[in-house]
């Protein structure tokens, strides 16, 4: 239990903004000097020193976690004394063990975290630790309950050189650790994909295929972590070939449901609004990586498909349109040649004819599915086919419309949600942002109960059913794309209230968490999904969601339960690592090399510069928290670490990286450029 004292340590008697932070803490602390050391040597204790300084975030996320933790609190006070340093009043006091940590470990950071004997003597240096081992790092108690009984049972040991010192070091961190490997599981799950990759064709597996974007994601973070040399192909060679298949409506935009071959050419015509809100995301971080325009337009005709045919009047979407028309499968989108000569004349159509695979016989069932398949290029040239293609579609839009689902669910509109507010971000239109707001307000208004509680669906000014774990859990994930895409508190606000009800409502005793809520209507057992489908699982996007919000945050709640819903991941990490893609993006979240970006903004425009020049980069592992004048007193509540970040007459852009922050610099570009 996380708890600070309203008694105050000897801290209280400091200028200092940093060791007045840690004043009310439980723990015993003292500033460097002569008592501290004095009472050490009395006493025969340890010294536990750490230094940070005032707008330090992962020093805030120690403090948390740890130093106003009482069961730490009272492990320090009984076999160390704890000394606090600001390594910006001492520069020389940082200086000195801050050589020692990077002699010891190869890099430093702050906060620093060091053990000394009453003498200063160090024995032991590192940066940040959480309060327990988790990630594969060891955990602050265990640490020091490891030095402790060293100190008492091997003194001499720890007075030895610095090769002993690297030894006992290693001994530590070579304890068992019950976190899955993040490495070592991600690396399964890489080569399960590969093994199953279709070379010639792109996509996993045989007939049917299905589009399964949230594996195409996870595989673009392996190519960014570096952790899979053929990722990037495997993802453009699936995409390239969906876009050339049948799949994708050349004429309307968007995807079908799957192909019935193994080419992407014959699809399932039903078309679904989450299998298109998440290639959208997938194809619109390939463009992010790649730079390809070839992403970009599919993504473009996509949200044309989505505004034109799935978006209600209200604002929000519905769920999907059928495969039939006139009891033919196929039937509004098939053409024949002669057709296609008629709407486009002679010379034009068979242009067109030869550039989609058109033939006079059909290729399907005496009809004929557009496609690009037989073009050896990943992007083949349109040829000018653009006012070809909208003739095309004001004709097909004369025939007997398809049956549309008009339903709409809170889950999968969440999909769209993040879909849209990601293509605004990174494609710099406005108006995709606002397909976002807008539904994200349909929802608020429809399928939200007093009390934020969900409901599952809405049709013709109807809503019901109890929500569901996806329904909180993809909500969330679109709430955090819609605040990346405009730094509105308000959505970090919605995220955060809507996992505090996951936890509340959906967990499980021993982790992971449960489809419905406790209030639900009670089955003959509760199921519990994690493995990803035709969408990430409730139980993958929690995870991930818990993951952002921890690193957003510094919320200590957020912290623990990722790790346990990680936790619970364990056993299907092992045997079935490339069937929870998205729990394993969630993984390596915390596992993997992170940043967090803090941005102190005199001026809201400020803002609005960055969502532009940072939309354009794929940067997985980086947190952005902005922080203006009109909004600094409600993110407070949401990151309190951030109160101590001022906001000047420029820009400020404070980055922590590996648990250890940076000066700040007043230069956008400089951050890049740091991130490059």
């Amino acid at each position: 239990m996380t708890n600070a004292t309203q008694t105050p340590n000897r801290l209280i008697n400091e200028n200092s903004p940093y060791l007045l932070q840690h004043a009310h803490n439980p723990v015993d602390w003292y500033p460097w000097g002569k008592e501290a050391f004095e009472k050490a040597k009395a006493e025969d204790k340890p010294v536990f020193l750490s230094i940070g300084y005032s707008t330090c975030h992962w020093c805030h996320v120690m403090e948390q976690e740890s130093f106003e933790d009482q069961e730490v609190a009272a492990f320090l006070n009984k076999s160390f004394i704890s000394i606090k340093v600001d390594k910006e009043e001492r520069p020389d006091i940082d200086s000195v063990y801050m050589d020692v940590c990077q002699a010891i470990n190869g890099s430093g950071g702050w906060p620093l975290t060091v053990v000394m004997t009453p003498e200063q003597k160090p024995f032991f240096a590192g940066t940040y630790f959480p309060k327990r081992r988790r990630y594969g790092q060891i955990g602050l108690i265990e640490l020091l309950e490891t030095i402790r009984q060293k100190w008492e049972k091997e003194r001499e040991s720890l007075l030895a050189s610095g090769e002993q010192i690297a030894a006992a070091f290693a001994r530590v961190h070579s304890a068992a650790d019950p976190f899955p490997d993040g490495k070592e599981v991600v690396t399964a799950a890489y080569q399960q994909l590969a093994d199953s990759f279709d070379a010639r064709y792109g996509g996993f597996g045989g007939a049917p295929k299905f589009p399964m974007p949230h594996q195409l994601m996870f595989l673009l973070r392996c190519h960014h972590l570096g952790m899979g040399d053929n990722a990037l192909m495997m993802v453009e060679s699936t995409l390239s070939a969906m876009y050339k298949g049948g799949i994708y409506d050349h004429i309307g935009g968007g995807f079908s449901r799957y192909s019935t071959d193994d080419r992407w050419f014959a699809p399932h015509f039903e078309k679904m609004l989450y299998d298109n809100a998440l290639l959208v995301m997938a194809l619109l971080e390939c463009h992010q990586i790649t730079g390809k325009d070839l992403y970009k337009r599919i993504v473009a005709h996509t949200m044309d498909y989505i505004r034109r045919e799935m978006t209600a009047p209200e604002g929000g979407f519905y769920s999907a349109q059928d495969a039939d028309s006139e009891g033919e499968e196929g039937k509004f989108y098939t053409f024949t040649h002669a057709e296609i000569l008629d709407v486009l004349g002679t010379e034009a159509g068979r242009v067109f004819c030869r550039l989609y695979g058109v033939t006079e016989q059909g290729n399907f069932e005496g009809r004929n599915i557009l496609n690009l398949l037989h073009h050896q290029a990943a992007a083949p040239p349109d040829e000018g086919t653009g006012e070809h293609l909208e003739k095309l579609l004001q004709y097909r839009s004369n025939r007997r419309r398809l049956h549309k689902d008009d339903k709409i669910l809170t889950s999968w509109n969440a999909l769209m949600i993040a879909a849209c507010a990601k293509a605004g971000r990174v494609l710099d239109q406005s108006a995709y942002l606002d397909m976002a707001t807008g539904a994200f307000q349909f929802i608020r208004q429809n399928l939200a109960e007093e009390g934020g509680r969900l409901l599952v669906s809405h049709r013709e000014g109807t809503s019901k059913g109890t929500g569901l774990l996806d329904d909180y859990a993809f909500l969330a994930w679109a709430c955090l794309e819609l605040y990346a895409s405009t730094f509105d508190v308000s959505y970090l606000q919605h995220a955060c209230s809507l996992m505090k009800q996951v936890l509340t409502r959906f967990s499980r005793e021993e982790g992971g968490f449960y489809l419905s809520p406790t209030d639900g209507e009670a089955l003959i057992f509760r199921p519990v999904e994690q493995q990803d489908g035709a969408v990430p699982s409730g139980n993958s996007v929690a995870a991930w969601c818990l993951a952002r919000l921890a690193a957003l945050t510094g919320e200590a709640l957020f912290q623990e339960a990722a790790e346990k819903q990680l936790n619970a991941y364990g056993a299907f990490f092992q045997n079935h690592p490339a069937s929870c893609t998205f729990a394993l993006m969630a993984l390596l979240q915390v596992s993997a090399p992170t940043q967090e970006l803090l941005c102190a903004l005199p001026d809201e425009a400020d803002g609005k510069r960055l969502v532009q020049t940072w939309g354009r980069a794929f940067q997985p592992q980086t947190g952005i928290l902005v922080k203006t004048p009109d909004n600094m007193e409600a993110l407070a509540k949401l990151a309190p670490f951030t109160d101590a970040y001022p906001i000047g007459g420029r820009p400020a852009y404070y980055l922590c990286s590996n648990r250890s922050c940076s000066a700040p610099v007043d230069r956008i570009e400089d951050v890049l450029q740091m991130l490059r």
